[in-house]
């Protein structure tokens, strides 16, 4: 478990630069340069995430049970990745509705998907993994919607035709292959039965 919450200190923790320390994430960037700063940033957040992979890994070798979540999560998580999945495509393609709407769709996925991944499964494992991720999401909607509101104004990006259904498309798709094959495969656990 050990491994698990260092990799998750490193991850999040690169990640809520940001959210904590603001002005002196700024200060950085101008001391040593974008591209330095987001090297540094790649490769703790790589080290972060293979310390969460493995760590993860060893602590389902010996779960630890809380509670046995009922049959029915299971199809509630199904659905709550899917909405992830789409949020997450609505991140990346311009000017679509959901983008406009939500502000930060790729925060709003990674919510989702701890969330769902909370409700169907109960050991100390998942507890530890997809609750940091559901805290550190919702902190970071909230310092980020409060960014929006004392920054400078942002013209919201213009709304293109198609837009909204390209994101829908590669979203579910993306959970499709990820639901019924990838999940299998690299973590064991086919979420569908």
């Amino acid at each position: 478990m050990i491994y698990l919450m260092l990799g998750l200190l490193i991850f999040l923790g690169v990640h809520s630069v940001r959210m904590l320390a603001g002005a002196w994430r700024q200060r950085q960037i101008e001391r040593f340069g974008q591209q330095r700063w987001r090297a540094v940033y790649s490769l703790l957040s790589l080290i972060g995430f293979g310390l969460i992979v493995w760590g993860f890994g060893l602590a389902r070798e010996t779960p630890v049970q809380l509670w046995s979540p009922p049959p029915g999560m299971r199809h509630l998580a199904a659905l709550l990745t899917l909405l992830a999945f789409v949020s997450l495509a609505a991140a990346y393609v311009p000017g679509n509705t959901i983008q406009a709407r939500l502000r930060h769709p790729m925060v709003a996925a990674v919510k989702l998907w701890a969330l769902a991944h909370l409700l169907a499964n109960g050991n100390v494992a998942h507890v530890v993994l997809f609750g940091s991720f559901l805290l550190w999401a919702v902190a970071d909607f909230v310092a980020a919607r409060r960014r929006d509101r004392l920054g400078p104004a942002l013209a919201p990006a213009a709304i293109q035709r198609g837009a909204t259904g390209i994101a829908v498309a590669i979203g579910v798709a993306s959970w499709m292959a990820f639901t019924l094959w990838l999940h299998g495969l690299l973590m064991g656990v086919r979420p569908l039965g």
